[in-house]
């Protein structure tokens, strides 16, 4: 993992940094300069010392001296925050636009081509316009390197931009709490040459195409289950995570829990179909309810039916 800071990994790293050590360099040298006055006056002026308190005329100058001092240096603390604040949110014109999806407990970022991946692919030296949308809970998208970070609230359109100075990988990290695996919401960022950037950019890679031939129906639905973070709370392996693996699901029978009542079902194309909708309505037993949302209005049927698709292949292995 490429976590070097010493040059600029985005166009906001000097600018941030620069500003943290000047309000930072301020804090210290008057935490260092009141604790040394505290201790002097505690010393020098001790009871055995001063047995009797002597009585000292206050001094208008230094009344001034301490209230504009004071002041000018946080007026010079608010302009760096809120020059380099204001910088992050020009977002230049060229910038390329990718969308940013958040859930529990996965991030995914969609191209204008419409490729979807669960990593954030970014070309070095082109500014990028990152569209942010949590589709459940509050989110936080940051990346440290980059200095970077913005809220996702649910219903609310946030955007964040940034040119990325150097190729390598980078760590994301969701910075609100936001359930039970929020500690494993993680992702990277890959800077990459623009050349190859714009190449990958430029093949049509959605699962949505009709008639795409890049893509097969497992590769489709490997796809979809990126889309929608489906592998932040099941596997393709057999592992248990927060909800059920899909691996040999179709055809087998489970038990599962409505109103309370365990029933035994068969894994059909109706199961599953509930299970995306309506997943709060059949629990397999073992899992906790509550921690899957419905798909419903966001699943196309094009998408279910290469979900189907790959299912029955994980199935057959």
């Amino acid at each position: 993992m490429n976590e070097d800071t010493t040059q600029n990994a985005s166009s906001f790293v000097s600018q941030v940094d620069s500003a943290f050590v000047f309000i930072f360099g301020i804090s210290l040298f008057f935490l260092v300069g009141i604790t040394a006055f505290l201790v002097y006056y505690i010393i020098r002026y001790r009871k055995s010392k001063n047995a009797e308190a002597t009585h000292i005329e206050g001094s208008n100058t230094l009344e001034i001296i301490w209230t504009i001092i004071p002041t000018i240096l946080v007026l010079s603390m608010f302009y760096y925050g809120w020059s380099g604040w204001k910088f992050q949110r020009d977002i230049p014109e060229d910038a390329i636009p990718i969308k940013t999806i958040a859930r529990m407990w996965s991030f995914t970022f969609q191209y204008e081509n419409g490729l979807i991946t669960d990593t954030l692919y970014v070309p070095k030296g082109k500014a990028v316009n990152l569209d942010l949308v949590a589709l459940d809970v509050l989110h936080s998208f940051y990346i440290p390197a980059f200095r970077v970070k913005q809220d996702m609230v649910p219903g609310k359109q946030t955007n964040i931009w940034f040119e990325s100075e150097k190729e390598g990988e980078y760590e994301i990290y969701c910075a609100e709490y936001c359930g039970l695996r929020h500690s494993y919401m993680r992702s990277l960022v890959k800077v990459i040459p623009a050349n190859e950037f714009e190449a990958m950019t430029k093949i049509d890679s959605s699962a949505l195409a009709i008639n795409n031939e890049v893509v097969d129906s497992r590769q489709a639905g490997i796809s979809i289950t990126r889309k929608y973070g489906c592998n932040a709370c099941h596997t393709a392996d057999g592992t248990k995570l927060v909800g059920p693996s899909y691996k040999n699901i179709m055809g087998r029978t489970r038990v599962v829990l409505i109103d309370g009542e365990e029933h035994e079902i068969e894994a059909d194309e109706a199961y599953i179909r509930r299970s995306i909708y309506e997943p709060n309505a059949e629990i397999v037993k073992g899992f906790e309810k509550g921690l899957m949302l419905s798909y419903k209005d966001q699943v196309t049927e094009e998408e279910f039916t290469q979900l189907l698709e790959y299912f029955y292949y994980l199935s057959e292995q």
